[in-house]
């Protein structure tokens, strides 16, 4: 018998998941959109490698937490991530599911209180 998992089960996340979800949180996007995303938003502390990304990637879509969307589905072309014409079919694309967006909330929820902790111990202003 499989019981299914409570979005805190995920928890804590490691920090290539966490920058993963976070990445999908606000749009659809393919590896690459992803990868520069979290090296643009972290000014360039956190760089996913390939294995890193796309291993993590397949785990974060077997455990339910991103599915894969058909590029013919979405519109755009743009460097974030959405599809160019020239690249439809040939690159995956990535979208938080619910509970995905459960578990990063979650996740981003208890680094706040961690932080805040911090704060009260005068570790960082």
């Amino acid at each position: 018998m499989t019981t299914t998992p409570t979005p805190r089960s995920f928890l804590p996340l490691t920090s290539a998941v966490f920058q993963i979800l976070l990445s999908l949180v606000d749009s659809t996007r393919h590896g690459y959109g992803i990868s520069k995303d979290v090296a643009g938003r972290t000014a360039g502390d956190v760089t996913l490698g390939p294995g890193t990304l796309y291993g993590t990637l397949n785990r974060l879509v077997k455990s339910a937490l991103v599915h894969e969307v058909e590029s013919h589905d979405l519109g755009g072309d743009d460097d974030t991530g959405a599809p160019r014409d020239d690249d439809r079919g040939r690159r995956r694309y990535y979208a938080l599911t619910p509970l995905g967006r459960q578990v990063v909330a979650l996740e981003a929820a208890r680094l706040e209180q961690l932080v805040s902790l911090a704060r009260a111990k005068a570790l960082i202003s």
